[in-house]
């Protein structure tokens, strides 16, 4: 997986694994009662978009780890797709998020089904809710059943509670921090815990778990993982207010609405006057913001030098996460394959 035709290629293998297994599990939901139908239907929609990075580096890990490819060992990386898609519906949830990859958000589309209910909207919530839940379940179940040897299962099973810990943690500490004064060291924390992790690190060792990888080689898989995941969330978060929408699939307010513990605000607030702060306090987190309040914000932002801060940010973690891959522990293949994911992470316009 040295190049975008490798990683296409190992996506698609990906894809059809996920859509057999979810349009399956979805069936035998919606076979218990028709009223189901259109939650099923968001069950399929959570799962069928994204890059399948986690998938690639939890291969990757289980290949560094001198393990041949195979069906079953993409069926359990395949798993850390189902666990991301249950964070994202559930980080819509809480984020009161209206549109992901250009689509309603789960708990926007299913409002339709709970239109004749007294208190639709709460309704909808609460199956997106229950939605998310679900995907997570799923992702054990085709973990568990991937064919792999229950003696591999074993070695990884437990670091399947750090990602749950770690990612819940990441979660809470962002509603802890929603709206609290701007600091740039705990918004890296938010970052690390939320989406760095679960996102390379987890999948790497959880991949060299299965193949019973040396310590040295999982102390490489973290070396590397921390800061690039860490790299990946920067690069989102400028896109996600400096992107474009039609490339993103996301509204490029959020964060800003949300007020959110971002980075990208805590340099922005770090450099800012007394007068830009005022600003700042009277925009942020305002429902309904107009257009202009978020011209507005992206100008203190420009002017503070706050996106030039976050690209230098960006590129020292991937300088130290790239620097890792000359170590003896990591087969030349593996290295050439993660540096190459490493680019498709953090060099990207969505």
């Amino acid at each position: 997986m040295t190049d975008r035709a490798d990683q296409a290629a190992f996506k698609a293998r990906v894809d059809q694994v996920l859509h057999q297994f979810v349009e399956r599990e979805a069936d035998r939901l919606a076979d218990i009662d028709a009223e189901l139908a259109p939650v099923a239907e968001q069950l399929q929609v959570a799962t069928a978009h994204g890059k399948r990075l986690r998938a690639a580096f939890c291969y990757w890990g289980w290949r560094a780890a001198g393990q041949p490819d195979g069906d079953a060992v993409v069926r359990a990386a395949a798993s850390m797709e189902l666990v991301h898609a249950a964070a994202v519906v559930h980080d819509d949830l809480v984020d009161r998020s209206e549109v992901r990859h250009g689509l309603p958000t789960v708990h926007m589309a299913l409002r339709g089904a709970t239109a004749a209910g007294p208190r639709p909207k709460a309704a909808a919530r609460s199956l997106a809710m229950l939605v998310g839940d679900l995907l997570m379940s799923w992702a054990g179940q085709l973990f568990t059943t991937s064919g792999l040897p229950a003696a591999y299962l074993t070695r990884a099973r437990p670091l399947w509670a750090v990602l749950a810990r770690e990612l819940v943690a990441g979660e809470c500490l962002e509603i802890l921090r929603t709206g609290a004064r701007p600091d740039t060291d705990a918004s890296l924390k938010v970052i690390r815990y939320k989406t760095a992790k679960y996102t390379v690190e987890h999948p790497l060792l959880i991949g060299g778990a299965l193949a019973g990888a040396s310590g040295e080689l999982r102390q490489t898989f973290s070396d590397f993982g921390v800061p690039l995941g860490e790299a990946f969330q920067l690069r989102d978060d400028l896109l996600g207010l400096f992107g474009d929408p039609s490339r993103t699939g996301k509204a490029n307010a959020d964060d800003i609405v949300a007020h959110r513990p971002t980075a990208l605000l805590a340099q922005t607030w770090q450099e800012a006057t007394a007068d830009e702060r005022r600003e700042l306090e009277r925009l942020l987190g305002r429902r309904g913001l107009a257009e202009e309040g978020v011209r507005r914000i992206r100008e203190i932002m420009r002017r503070t030098g706050a996106p030039a801060r976050i690209e230098h940010m960006i590129s020292e973690r991937i300088e130290v996460a790239t620097g890792v891959l000359d170590r003896p522990a990591l087969p030349a293949e593996a290295a050439r394959a993660l540096a190459g994911l490493a680019r498709t992470a953090t060099v990207r316009r969505h």
